[in-house]
């Protein structure tokens, strides 16, 4: 499957309780090793980006992520096999444009 024919989807992982940014590294790199782990499994997933949200004392409570994929069910195994939340999971639609 060529790049161009993957879903582009938006993630949102709502924490229950903030993470420092410490934490949030070491979520990214065990995201990182599955992600390679699905693809040595032939399966086409990529991450491309992620927000960072926080609250009002600036403590991480969430990201916003696009990622790239076969099918919507390859986003909940990466989570699963993460161990991260996908609150929610949506294909992604056109973008708006801001001022």
């Amino acid at each position: 499957m060529s790049e161009q024919e993957l879903t582009d989807f938006l993630i949102l992982r709502s924490l229950d309780e903030p993470i420092t940014e410490d934490e949030l590294e070491d979520a990214a790199a065990q995201s990182g090793d599955v992600l390679q782990e699905l693809r040595a499994e032939g399966n086409e997933i990529r991450w491309i980006e992620s927000e960072i949200m926080t609250n009002e004392d600036g403590e991480i409570t969430g990201t916003f992520c696009q990622y790239r994929a076969e099918e919507k069910e390859m986003i909940h195994e990466h989570a699963d096999r993460a161990g991260l939340p996908a609150t929610r999971v949506d294909r992604r639609g056109e973008p708006l444009e801001g001022e």
